[in-house]
Order: C-alpha cells, then sequence, then structure tokens
C-alpha cells in the first residue's frame, strides 16, 4: 500500500467520522425536542466527552462551551421536572407555551404552504408519514430526526440532498425557534437546549456555506 493511499483512506474516515457527528447531534436534538428525554437520555448527555480545541473556529468554540452548558443541565435536572418542564412547553392544555413547526414560524399558521411543499420532497426523497403519528412533519424535532437519516443513508442520499433540505426546511426558521426557546418561561433544562440547538443551527449554515 502506498503513502498516498493511506492519505486518502485517512482523509474519507475523517469525513465519515464527522458526519456521522453531526446525524448523531440532530438525533439528539430529535430525541429531545419529540418526547420527554427519558433517562437514557440524560445519561448519554452527562457521558459524551467534550473535546475542545483552541485551534477550532470561533463558532465550534461556541457549540462546544453550548454543549457544556446542556451537559452541567442535565446533571443538574430532575427526570421529573424536565419531564413537566416539556409538558408545559410543548405540550400544555391545548397548546404549549411553544410551537414548534416550521409552517407556525414561516406563515403564522398551521399546515400553510411550507407544510405541504414539505411533505412533497419527503415523498420525492422517499420518506412515508409514519402510522399513528399525531404531529404534522414540520415539526422540529421530526425534521432533526429526518437530517440524521438522510446523513446516515450516504448510499441513497448525496451531499446536495442534505444540503437542499436543510436550505428550505430548516434553516429559514431552526435558529429563530432555538432563540425563542431560550426564553420561554417554562424553559429551565431546555433554555440550554436551546442555546446548543442554536449554535449547532448556524454551525451548520456555516458548514453547507462554505461547500458551495
Amino acid at each position: 500500500m502506498t503513502a498516498g493511499a493511506t492519505e486518502n483512506q485517512t482523509a474519507l474516515a475523517a469525513v465519515s467520522e464527522e458526519e456521522q457527528a453531526r446525524a448523531n447531534t440532530y438525533s439528539l436534538l430529535g430525541a429531545m425536542l419529540g418526547r420527554a428525554p427519558g433517562p437514557d437520555i440524560m445519561d448519554a448527555l452527562k457521558a459524551i466527552p467534550v473535546t475542545e480545541s483552541s485551534a477550532a473556529p470561533a463558532e465550534s468554540r461556541d457549540m462546544f462551551k453550548a454543549w457544556s452548558v446542556l451537559q452541567l443541565a442535565a446533571e443538574r435536572a430532575a427526570p421529573a421536572s424536565v419531564a413537566e418542564e416539556f409538558h408545559e412547553l410543548f405540550v400544555g392544555i391545548g397548546r404549549g407555551e411553544m410551537v414548534p413547526f416550521g409552517s407556525w414560524y414561516l406563515t403564522g399558521f398551521m399546515m400553510e404552504k411550507p407544510l405541504a411543499v414539505l411533505r412533497r420532497d419527503l415523498a420525492a426523497l422517499g420518506f412515508a408519514r409514519q402510522e399513528g403519528t399525531r404531529e404534522p412533519e414540520d415539526h422540529v424535532g421530526a425534521l432533526c430526526e429526518t437530517m440524521a437519516m438522510i446523513i446516515n443513508s450516504s448510499e441513497e442520499f448525496d451531499f446536495d440532498d442534505q444540503q437542499r433540505f436543510f436550505a428550505d426546511h430548516m434553516e429559514p426558521w431552526m435558529a429563530k425557534f432555538f432563540s425563542d426557546l431560550q426564553t420561554a418561561d417554562a424553559a429551565s433544562f431546555y433554555t440550554a437546549v436551546g442555546k446548543f440547538g442554536e449554535s449547532f443551527i448556524g454551525l451548520e449554515s456555516r458548514y453547507f456555506a462554505m461547500s458551495v
């Protein structure tokens, strides 16, 4: 094996590791936003190591700091209080304090054109609505989980699919959602979730912009 071949394999491995890290982050956000996080999610938050490099770009360091704050919030939070907080934020009596849907953020109403466009694009990608799902497909947690599947399914979807889905259905509103989450009256643990989510979406925007 030549030295050049070794270098190429190392580069491919690094890209694969980066993509997996991105997918895992989307999956984690989806898990915390789609339902009240159980002990498995909270334990995972506390266990994942944080490795910050002083040579990393400023935006990456900001995300590491947000991750550290999220871990600290997970260590301090009681499961029952997080479940109650989730209910007040996203369920409520009739409606929670937050409305975590793209159509709402983009138009001020539910079930509007952005949702119809999303459904069209999901169908084109081969995604079907799961039986028994109550929430519309433009729920923030569902979109994060979908993005994780797109990244993980590299044989079915390419980088352009990732970039297009993010630009069309996530980038226009998610940073605002995560910003609003940080200042929600009912938010405590989810203040840290909002900070981490905003930092990550901002990092993703720069990541895709640099790839154009």
